[in-house]
C-alpha cells in the first residue's frame, strides 16, 4: 500500500507543478503560495475529521510536534523559494533543479536513519538521478525566461529545504498519524506564508487577483495536499530512500504537461537526463 501511494504523491505533485505555474503568471509568488496553502490546510484538516484522528491531537508526543514543526517551516521555505522560481524559469528547467532534494534526502535516510540495505544499488542509483538533473538542467536561457540566475538560486534552495523536510518529517511523524501529522504540518507552512505576505505588504494584491488565476492556485493546492497526504502516509509506513525517489518521478507528468500546456520541450540532452533521472528511481524503488 505504501508504495502505491508513493506512486499517487507523484501524480498529484507533478500536476501541481503545471497548475502553480498557471497560477503565477501574473499573480505575485508570495501571495499565490499563501493562497495554495490555505486550500492545502483546509483540505488536509477535512481529511483529519473524515478519518477521526483528530482525537488523537492530545496524544502526540512533544518530540514528534517539534519535529513537525520544523518538518512544516522548511516546507514554507521550500513552497515559497520554489514559486519564486516557476514565476521566473521555465518549468522544465525548475522541477530538475528541485528534485535535486532527492538526492539529499537518500543520503540523509542512509546515514540518520541507517537504510543500508543494498547500499550499493541506492548509490549507484542516487548517481544516475544526480547525473540526470544535470543533463535536465539547461544553460541555455529560453526567449520566454526573464534574464538572470535567481531562478537557478531560489530553486536549490527549494530543493535543499524540500531535503530537509523529508528527514525532519520522517522523525516527527514516527507515532503520529500520518493525515494529522500532515494537518499539523501545513499550519505552520500557513502561518509562514501569511507572515511574509503581510510583512512584505502584497496583501492588498489580493483584491486583484486573477480570477482564473485564483482558480489554478486552489487546485494546485487540492492537488499539493492530495500529493501530502499520499506521500506522508508513505513516508511512515515505507522505506524513506525509497519513497522520495518515487515521488520525485512526478516530473514525468511535470514534463508531459508542461510541452501540452506551455509547448516547452525538451532538448536530446535533456530528454538523456529525464531518462537517466527515470532509470536511477526505479532501479531504486525494485531492488532496495
Amino acid at each position: 500500500m505504501w508504495l502505491i501511494m508513493a506512486v499517487l504523491s507523484a501524480f498529484f505533485a507533478g500536476i501541481t507543478s503545471i497548475l502553480a505555474k498557471c497560477g503565477v503568471r501574473e499573480t505575485d509568488s508570495d501571495v499565490a503560495t499563501a493562497l495554495r496553502t490555505t486550500v492545502v490546510l483546509i483540505f488536509s484538516w477535512l481529511i483529519v475529521f473524515i478519518v477521526g484522528s483528530f482525537k488523537t491531537i492530545s496524544e502526540i508526543p512533544l518530540k514528534s510536534l517539534i519535529f513537525l514543526i520544523l518538518s512544516g517551516a522548511a516546507t514554507g521555505a521550500s513552497w515559497i523559494f520554489y514559486f519564486k522560481a516557476l514565476s521566473a524559469g521555465d518549468v522544465n528547467k525548475v522541477v530538475p533543479i528541485d528534485k535535486s532534494s532527492t538526492v539529499i534526502s537518500v543520503l540523509l535516510a542512509i546515514i540518520f536513519f541507517n537504510e543500508t540495505g543494498n547500499l550499493a544499488v541506492k548509490l549507484t542509483a542516487t548517481a544516475l538521478l544526480a547525473a540526470g538533473i544535470y543533463l535536465m538542467v539547461e544553460k541555455k536561457q529560453s526567449s520566454g525566461e526573464k534574464q538572470g540566475v535567481r531562478w537557478k538560486l531560489y530553486a536549490l534552495l527549494s530543493a535543499l529545504f524540500a531535503a530537509m523536510t523529508s528527514f525532519l518529517a520522517k522523525i516527527g511523524i514516527t507515532d503520529v498519524e500520518s493525515n494529522l501529522g500532515t494537518a499539523i504540518r501545513t499550519v505552520v507552512v500557513l502561518v509562514m506564508a501569511w507572515l511574509i505576505v503581510f510583512m512584505k505588504g502584497k496583501h492588498t494584491q489580493l483584491k486583484r487577483i486573477n480570477k482564473k488565476e485564483l482558480a489554478f492556485i486552489s487546485f494546485s493546492g487540492i492537488a499539493t495536499g492530495a500529493s501530502w497526504l499520499c506521500y506522508y502516509y508513505a513516508i511512515q509506513k515505507g522505506i524513506v530512500s525509497v519513497v522520495v525517489p518515487i515521488d520525485k518521478l512526478s516530473i514525468i507528468v511535470t514534463v508531459i504537461f508542461s510541452y501540452l500546456v506551455f509547448k516547452e520541450k525538451l532538448s536530446k540532452k535533456a530528454f538523456a537526463g529525464l531518462l537517466l533521472m527515470v532509470c536511477g528511481t526505479l532501479a531504486m524503488a525494485v531492488w532496495s
